[in-house]
């Protein structure tokens, strides 16, 4: 006999397309690359330029431009961790206009954060990415357009951050009606918001390896709930997915942090870019909902019934996906405090 799919069941297959993506989820894990012109005299810049960092190898990364740009100072390079920082003075008597591009960016998978600000008091904030390693820069940027760079980089962090996928769609397995989809969507919206904003104004930090540890041993935490939602049972977790959802929320909200306040970005940009960045979180963390409604009733009105091996899959799945990341993150913690 057919039967329309839940929420749950929903969601359970919107999270095997997981899988596909698990492997990029550890490169998202780095942090952006940052470079930032500051003009100190007419024509002159200052350079600041940070590199992330694969171990203690350096990504093979640097800034052409396309115009006039010569180097007045040696390069210093120092390490921080999780990246190199390098500086230099540079003459450029014509920034205005001039296409910069990041060497080498189209060889991996994260992002580039260049900043200019110019002595007049004017800035420009551009993102670059593999797909699109250049930009020009303008002679005059406008709030909207600075606002949208975060707001573009708040979508790109929820939807290929698998981690941050998982962790919803594993609520989402556990959600049995629409007012608990509410809630529990609400409560990690608050939650993430809150500790993101903290951070990033700087009156909180978390450890981004143990971050990220914490982040694994949340979506593992949820592979039991679900399972047991799954064959009927009930749970503190099962009655009350808001709950969990605001408290686990605060630690994912310091990842989304992490990500903002990574590359060094000066403090001036911080309130506008913690506005637009969280407007962006949530527009993609409200697309991934609004997509599995748009399948739940898709198959509801289809009358697709999928076999009973393929509704307990999901559960399995990011229970092992948790554990998996799990296991590899405080490896990698425990590797870095010998």
């Amino acid at each position: 006999m057919k039967a329309a799919l839940s929420i749950r069941q929903t969601a359970a297959f919107a999270a095997l397309a997981v899988l596909f993506f698990s492997a990029s989820a550890l490169a998202h894990e780095l942090r952006p690359a940052y470079l930032e012109l500051r003009e100190e005299k007419p024509g002159q810049f200052s350079v600041l330029w940070k590199t992330p960092m694969r171990g203690e190898v350096r990504l093979a990364l640097a800034p052409e431009f396309s115009g006039v740009a010569i180097a007045l100072t040696p390069i210093t390079t120092h390490t921080s961790p999780g990246a190199a920082i390098q500086q230099w003075t540079l003459r450029a008597p014509a920034l205005r206009g001039q296409t910069i591009r990041i060497r080498g960016l189209e060889r991996t998978m994260i992002d580039a954060f260049i900043r200019v600000e110019f002595a007049d008091g004017t800035k420009c904030v551009q993102r670059l990415t593999g797909r699109e390693p250049s930009a020009t820069i303008p002679m005059r940027q406008s709030g909207w357009s600075v606002a949208g760079v975060y707001l573009k980089l708040g979508v790109q962090h929820i939807l290929s951050g698998a981690d941050h996928v998982l962790f919803v769609l594993g609520l989402l397995l556990i959600v049995k009606d629409r007012w608990t989809l509410l809630k529990t969507i609400t409560a990690f919206t608050v939650a993430h918001s809150l500790t993101l904003g903290v951070t990033t104004l700087g009156y909180a930090h978390a450890p981004v390896v143990p971050l990220n540890a914490a982040i694994a041993l949340s979506i593992l935490f949820l592979g039991p709930e679900i399972v047991r939602s799954w064959r009927g049972e009930t749970s503190f977790t099962i009655r009350n997915p808001w709950v969990v959802a605001f408290v686990f929320g605060l630690l994912h909200g310091f990842g989304f942090a992490s990500a903002l306040t990574g590359a060094g970005l000066p403090r001036t940009d911080l309130p506008l870019a913690l506005l637009s960045f969280n407007v962006g979180v949530e527009a993609g963390q409200l697309s991934l909902v609004g997509l599995v409604l748009l399948l739940e009733r898709s198959f509801r009105i289809l009358e697709i019934c999928w076999p009973r091996w393929a509704q307990a899959l999901p559960g399995y799945t990011v229970g092992s996906l948790g554990a998996y990341w799990t296991i590899q993150r405080v490896a990698i913690l425990l590797g870095g405090a010998r």
